[in-house]
This record gives C-alpha cells, sequence and structure tokens, in this order.
C-alpha cells in the first residue's frame, strides 16, 4: 500500500493502482476532464501505476499541458484512421504542417486525396477507433532499435531525427498495431478523444480540435485565408531548400553549409521586403503604414529594414509609436484582477491620435507626444513633424490593425502589415512546432537580456501575453494588405545556445517549472549555432544582441 496524497489529504492505495483510477475518482470535481496527473512535479500519464508514496497534482483540458496532451493523441488517432483505411504508406507521409485557429492543416504529401468524401472516412474510422477505447502503449527502446524500427517503417524522418539524439533510449506509441514517436505525454485510450472534426481543405485536411478556451465542443472552421498562404510559403520555400524537419537542419549544420543557408534566408526576407516597399509606393497615395504582430514577432527590426527600403524608393519614413498616445496611468483601464490592462484599445488616446494624423495628413505642422514610461504620463517636448510629398509615417503598435484605430484616417492613406514568427520546421513530419514556442523563446531571451527578467517571470506572464494577442491582434489579421513571416529557418539553433541557462534556473517546485522541462526537451533536438554568422540587421539580432539597429 502506498500513502498518496491529494489536495493536503492522505489516502491509501494498492500497488498496482493507476493514475487513472485516482482520476477517476476525483474527476466530478473538475469541470474539465482530467488529462495528466504530477506526482511530486514530474508529469506522469494517466495508464501509469503507483510505485511509491507521492504527493499527487491534476492537470485537465483548461491546463497547458493537458491540453497539449488532448491535441497530441487526437493527431496520433487521426494518423491511425489513415493507417487503417488508406496504408501505412499515407501515414508514414501525412505531414502534420500548422494550426489555423483551431484546425491542424494535415498534408497527405500526395498520398492520398483531399476531398470530403475521404475526409468523412477518416473521421468515421476515428469514430470507430474512439468507441473501442483502443489503449496508448507506452514501450522505451533502445535509440537504435527505434531507428531500426522506424527505417523499416519507412519514416525516415524519425530515424534521422533519432540520429542526433543523446539519450540512450526513446519512447514510442503504439495503438492497435500503429507506431509513432511524440514528442510529450499521451491519453490512456482512444475514449478520452471525444471532440474532433476532420474537414477537406486546399491540398490536405483539417483536423479540427475544441480550443483550450472551451474544450467541450468543437467550433465551425474560421478561414483565415491569408494567414493559410503564408503558412503555406513558407513551408514550401522550406521543402525548397531542404529542411523541413530538425534532422533536415541538425544535417546542415553538421555538413558545414549553414552559414551559407543563413545568407540565402536573409537575402530572401530582404526580397520580400523590399516588395512589400514596391507594392506601398506603387499605390501613390499611402501616407500611413500601420504594422501589428503578436509578442516577439520581431516588428522592431522589420520596421526597420522596410524603411531602408522605402528610403531606396525615395521615400522618407518616420517612426511613430503607438505607445506613445498610452492615455495617462491614471486614466489606465483595468483587468479582472485589478491590474492596468495596457493592451485594450481604451488604454490609448484614439481621439488624439486621429486628430494628430488628420492634421499631418492635410499638411500641418503637429507637436507629437512622447509618453513617460516613469511618470506615466504623455508629454510634449517640441516633437514637430510636418509631412512633405515623399513624407510617410510607419506606425507600429498592436491595435495597428483595428480599424477603430484609425478611423477618421481615409481608407487609401493606410498600407496594414501583419508580421508574424510563423515556424516552419517540424521536429519529425508528425511532430510539428508550434508558432508560440518559437515566440515564447524569443522574449525570453530577450527579456532577460535587455530587462534581466528571469525566464520564470516571462513564462509566468506568458498566458495573459497570449490573451492580448487574441482579442487585440489575431481578429484583424486578415485585414491586413501584406503578411510577412519573420521567422528565420535556423533560429532555434542559435536561441537554444541563450535560452537553456535561463530555463535551468527554474526550481522544480515552480509553478512555471513543468513548462521550463518541456522547452528543454525540445531545444534538445537542436544542435547548436553561434549567433557570430548572423548578420548584424537579421530579425534574430532583435532578440540575441548584437542588431545594428535600435532595438
Amino acid at each position: 500500500m502506498y500513502t498518496i496524497t491529494i489536495k493536503g489529504e492522505k489516502k491509501q492505495y494498492p500497488q498496482g493502482t493507476t493514475f487513472e483510477d485516482i482520476a477517476n475518482e476525483y474527476q466530478e470535481e473538475y469541470q474539465n476532464m482530467i488529462a495528466v496527473v504530477a506526482a511530486d512535479g514530474k508529469i506522469r500519464e494517466l495508464f501509469k501505476t503507483v510505485t511509491k508514496d507521492c504527493t499527487l497534482d491534476f492537470f485537465t483540458l483548461k491546463d497547458d499541458i493537458g491540453y497539449k496532451t488532448y491535441v497530441r493523441t487526437a493527431i496520433m488517432l487521426y494518423l491511425k484512421a489513415v493507417n487503417d483505411i488508406f496504408g501505412a504508406e499515407a501515414a508514414q507521409n501525412s505531414r502534420v504542417e500548422f494550426a489555423v485557429g483551431h484546425g491542424l492543416y494535415i498534408s497527405p504529401q500526395g498520398s492520398y486525396i483531399s476531398n470530403a468524401e475521404n475526409a468523412k472516412k477518416i473521421k468515421q474510422r476515428m469514430e470507430e477507433l474512439t468507441a473501442w477505447k483502443l489503449p496508448f502503449i507506452k514501450k522505451s527502446y533502445p535509440i537504435d532499435d527505434a531507428m531500426e524500427l522506424f527505417k523499416a517503417q519507412g519514416m525516415k524522418d524519425k530515424e534521422k531525427l533519432f540520429r542526433y539524439r543523446r539519450s540512450s533510449f526513446v519512447n514510442v506509441y503504439e495503438i492497435g498495431g500503429y507506431y509513432d514517436y511524440y514528442y510529450g505525454y499521451m491519453l490512456p485510450h482512444t475514449g478520452y478523444v471525444k471532440h474532433y472534426d476532420v474537414i477537406s481543405y486546399d491540398e490536405g485536411f483539417m483536423l479540427l480540435l475544441p480550443t483550450k478556451k472551451n474544450p467541450l465542443s468543437v467550433e465551425p472552421f474560421e478561414e483565415r485565408k491569408k494567414l493559410f498562404a503564408t503558412f503555406k510559403t513558407s513551408e514550401e520555400w522550406g521543402r525548397k531548400v531542404g529542411i523541413q524537419t530538425v534532422g533536415d537542419l541538425n544535417d546542415q549544420i553538421c555538413s558545414g553549409s549553414l552559414s551559407e543557408m543563413i545568407l540565402v534566408q536573409e537575402a530572401e526576407q530582404e526580397r520580400k521586403i523590399g516588395e512589400i516597399a514596391k507594392d506601398i509606393v506603387s499605390r501613390g497615395n499611402v501616407k500611413f503604414i500601420m504594422i501589428a504582430g503578436p509578442s516577439s514577432s520581431g516588428k522592431t527590426s522589420f520596421s526597420h529594414r522596410l524603411s531602408i527600403q522605402l528610403r531606396t524608393l525615395g521615400m522618407v519614413p518616420h517612426p511613430i509609436g503607438l505607445d506613445d498616445y498610452f492615455v495617462n496611468r491614471e486614466f489606465t483601464p483595468r483587468d479582472e484582477n485589478g491590474d492596468y490592462n495596457f493592451e485594450c484599445l481604451e488604454a490609448i488616446d484614439v481621439k488624439q491620435f486621429n486628430e494628430d494624423m488628420c492634421k499631418l495628413l492635410a499638411g500641418e505642422r503637429v507637436e507629437l507626444p512622447k509618453f513617460n514610461f516613469k511618470t506615466g504620463k504623455r508629454e510634449y517636448n517640441g516633437r514637430f513633424k510636418q509631412l512633405g510629398a515623399e513624407d510617410i509615417l510607419i506606425i507600429e503598435g498592436i491595435h495597428g490593425l483595428n480599424e477603430k484605430m484609425s478611423y477618421a484616417l481615409p481608407e487609401e492613406s493606410k498600407y496594414k502589415i501583419y508580421i508574424s514568427a510563423l515556424t516552419n520546421i517540424n521536429i519529425d513530419e508528425h511532430n510539428r512546432i508550434p508558432t508560440t514556442d518559437g515566440r515564447l523563446l524569443r522574449r525570453m531571451v530577450r527579456d532577460a537580456r535587455t530587462r534581466g527578467t528571469e525566464a520564470r517571470r516571462t513564462i509566468e506572464m506568458w498566458p495573459s501575453v497570449r490573451r492580448g494577442e487574441e482579442e487585440n491582434i489575431f481578429p484583424f489579421q486578415e485585414q491586413a494588405d501584406a503578411m510577412f513571416n519573420s521567422v528565420l529557418i535556423y533560429e532555434l539553433a542559435v536561441l537554444k545556445q541563450f535560452a537553456e541557462p535561463l530555463l535551468f534556473q527554474i526550481p522544480k517546485g515552480a509553478p512555471e517549472y513543468y513548462e521550463a522541462k518541456r522547452l528543454l526537451k525540445f531545444l534538445d533536438y537542436f544542435l547548436g549555432v553561434s549567433s557570430e554568422s548572423l548578420p548584424n540587421n537579421s530579425i534574430c539580432r532583435e532578440f540575441v544582441g548584437g542588431s545594428c539597429f535600435n532595438v
């Protein structure tokens, strides 16, 4: 018998009791399904058994760990269904590419056709597998045996990934004779995956799943055509240069050819920035370039590089930050916790901004404010501006794409740009890298370098940052005239050196410890790359340091 402490209460359980059995006893106390547990601070899957006295905590689908476990399990369920209907090769060649809203885009890579009939077949097979409650069996293989297993199954991407693994063993999951590798945890059996849908989309399929905010149902798919096109373009570029997975990137690093690849991608980004600049100038009457994007998307470096491109075309760009139009601190709205809400539109003096911009558009001379973050007040220190024929304003801020922010300005005078960091590399074909992971690592490295902020604090603030993005940025992204992906295919290998020491500082027992361990395991897939070979105008320099711009 073992003593398990749950919510301060001690209970006795016999050896062999699964964490699922214990979770079932407490499930009615939670609104959402329990997905995993933590035994003495170590995440354990529900099919694992009690082996010692411990303190137990539960994580549901509302928790990040629990939600990601659900998504991961649903992906393997989908691929098992594809395997059963279309054969092993079809499952092997299915690539889980990126997320658009609550849909995961999965490309069949030519192994089976995307149409409504096949989408229906996949969903029906998933429903059969769900009803059977097939167990997910986890087995640890020696690394060489795992490589042979996946080589025999034609999964060369996994074989290549394991070639760079430092650990001696690899955990492999099996469901009904289908084997796969996943970075993270799984639910106990297929019956836990209750909510999903499959639709045909573009050349592939969308696996629609619940959101963490509403994990009990699947909402209808909301198209985001511009975002999808940007994602797909980035994926196609990675395919052209031969880097689609971490194993591909590690191969390039080992071959000594990454320096050339860095220059190639930097040139590609510069080309795209140049195209955006040409489009702006060709319109003839643009005076306001509105730039918005989520946290750590590289907006500042992008703005500088766009300004240089505009100068080559005869324009004279002037940067303006929407932050300078913050209302004085005493008028800043507060959130439900009583903290200042700097991310809502009401935190900005929208009326004054529009008055100033309209005067500038009319050719008047205007004194622009500068917000003093120490005093919490807007100040006027003689920053006068008057627009000539070649002058153009580059306005950066999270509300840049919101029409309410610039309601008084004529539509033809505005050019809206959405910038984000859309990760275009996978761990392997079935394990995608969420775009939020790259942005979190970017922010963590930059915060530590420029503000002395600990990684623990960055992780703690991240959910609040994400909520602000969901409310104030993402709803307006499709209104952009241009989208720019700031991700560099090699950057996670560069960020690794800077992020790992920060993450190792987070102590066991801290709420942020679980996320730190997950990110450390994630970074372990990459071989490290020095930042020395990065150009000094690289967007990556905004985070690791050494930029020629004032970022």
